[in-house]
């Protein structure tokens, strides 16, 4: 697989660092952010071939980052965007799909091999 370009915006510090550690193994570059305003800049210059995009964040969360990217698009297309998401978001990611998100996982139903190989079938 060639190497891609991904974003991961997940407060949860243990989660961005296991997805960012997985995702380097396999050889992928890696960007983070941690808050929805960080990860909002990020997205906005675009250029990343999947973002990791956690529905609720601190100071911005993700379903208000895609609205605001439906209406002023990236500098550079972003080509997946894949929510993270707890049960019990189901509304949110819905709407998060409505504004073009291409899928969601919810990070309890996945182990980390499981996370790998879910985001490789969106990078294919």
């Amino acid at each position: 697989m060639v190497p891609k370009k991904i974003l991961i915006v997940e407060d949860e510090k243990a989660m961005r660092d296991l997805l960012a550690e997985i995702l380097r193994e396999q050889g992928h570059q890696i960007d983070t952010a941690e808050d929805g305003e960080i990860g909002y800049a990020k997205m906005k210059e675009g250029g990343y071939d999947l973002v990791l995009l956690d529905i609720i964040l601190p100071k911005m969360d993700g379903l208000k980052i895609m609205q605001i990217l439906e209406k002023t698009p990236p500098r550079q297309p972003i080509t997946n965007i894949v929510i993270l998401s707890n049960l019990g978001q189901v509304q949110a990611v819905a709407d998060a799909v409505a504004l073009g998100a291409r899928g969601y996982m919810i990070k309890t139903d996945y182990t980390p091999d499981q996370i790998a190989t879910e985001i490789n079938r969106y990078l294919e």
